[in-house]
């Protein structure tokens, strides 16, 4: 049976794969040569496409694929006051890959006044008769890559002041998504996930954080961004761990932070990673309360080779051991392009999985 209200039996993440016409508008508007009205309506054309093509499938919700970005995560920080885009001296160090050398710092007191992610969405719910989809950064991400670095002293002498204005613009901003008609949002949190990798909490060490202490800080953030949300409005939180061309940042399970997780936030459902052995097993989910939704990120957007399906339904029988078949869902472990330049595998292979997990999710929750 399929479920009415999000998440969905059958759902993804977020960002597609930019189409090629789509990366060449860019290019020759990164270059100078294409008007930005030129480039929106390249965008418009890209998008929806995509939105037929998720519907052709058969889900339930659509995104824009994440088409008028850059980054899953940078292009909303840079549209929040007080925030600034900067050029730094290396990027984000993936297993073997490299990110451009780009980041968000605070420059001034944090706030909110309008966002023209608000314009992008509404484009989306006006353009297909699915649930119009979502995707913000999680408010932790302003914080945990760069700590103090990101975060000058000269604006914030106490980084608890720069969390309470963080987390009130984050509420202003959903309540605005709200009043545009959005009601399924999703926050990507990749730092909690993060946390529970040894490597990465030495690295907080490192700079002199505790990293024992940052879960229930960024907790709070997220409760704090979603306060006095609409009753009739879905929250999801999807967590990784890292996903730029096809590569990776962090290993470990969820076990370190999931009572966190799942009974201190107040989110209506995760997004899990679970497509390979870096994320560990199934057995946290035992911690999930009866009142929320677990899609399990089995099918991984890191390659183009399609699962089969009687593998899905075998992991789906073993996450219920843990967790009620009916408090579970499917879907892809991450976006298929978390930046533009987009994971190694094609279009053709990305609707392709898409559409299995549509496939098995009829046949598990008939």
């Amino acid at each position: 049976m399929r479920r009415s209200v999000a998440p969905f039996r059958a759902d993804h993440v977020g960002s597609l794969l930019r189409p090629k016409a789509l990366r060449a508008a860019r290019a020759e508007r990164a270059a100078g040569r294409l008007a930005p009205e030129a480039l929106r309506a390249a965008e418009d054309r890209a998008i929806l496409a995509a939105l037929a093509k998720q519907q052709a499938l058969g889900l339930q919700a659509a995104t824009d694929g994440e088409f008028r970005r850059a980054w899953w995560h940078f292009d909303f920080l840079w549209g929040l006051q007080g925030v600034e885009r900067v050029e730094t001296g290396q990027g984000i160090q993936f297993a073997g890959v490299t990110t451009k050398a780009e980041a968000a710092r605070v420059c001034g007191p944090i706030g909110f006044a309008g966002h023209p992610m608000l314009e992008h969405f509404k484009f989306v719910r006006a353009s297909t008769p699915l649930v119009a989809k979502m995707t913000l950064p999680s408010p932790s991400v302003l914080h945990f890559r760069g700590g103090r670095n990101a975060v000058p002293a000269s604006v914030y002498p106490e980084l608890a002041g720069f969390y309470a204005d963080l987390g009130q613009a984050y509420n202003q901003a959903l309540q605005a998504f709200a009043a545009a008609g959005c009601r399924y949002l999703q926050l990507d949190e990749t730092n909690l996930a993060y946390l529970c990798d040894p490597a990465q909490r030495q690295m907080i060490a490192q700079r002199g954080e505790d990293p024992d202490a940052l879960p229930a800080i960024y907790a709070g953030l997220i409760n704090a961004a979603i306060a006095g949300r609409p009753a009739d409005m879905r929250i999801t939180m999807h967590l990784c761990r890292g996903n730029f061309r096809s590569s990776w940042i962090s290993t470990g399970g969820y076990e370190p932070v999931a009572e966190l997780l799942f009974n201190t936030i107040g989110v209506d459902g995760y997004f899990l990673e679970y497509d390979s052995e870096r994320a560990g097993g199934f057995e946290p989910l035992r911690l999930v309360p009866k009142d929320k939704i677990v899609v399990l990120g089995l099918v991984t957007s890191k390659t183009g080779a399609l699962e089969s399906k009687d593998e899905l339904k075998r992991r789906i029988e073993a996450a219920s051991r843990h967790l009620d078949l009916d408090q579970l869902c499917l879907s892809p472990q991450c976006g298929f392009a978390s930046t533009e330049e987009g994971n190694l595998l094609t279009e053709d292979e990305q609707w392709a999985k898409l559409a299995r997990i549509v496939e098995v999710a009829d046949e598990v929750w008939a």
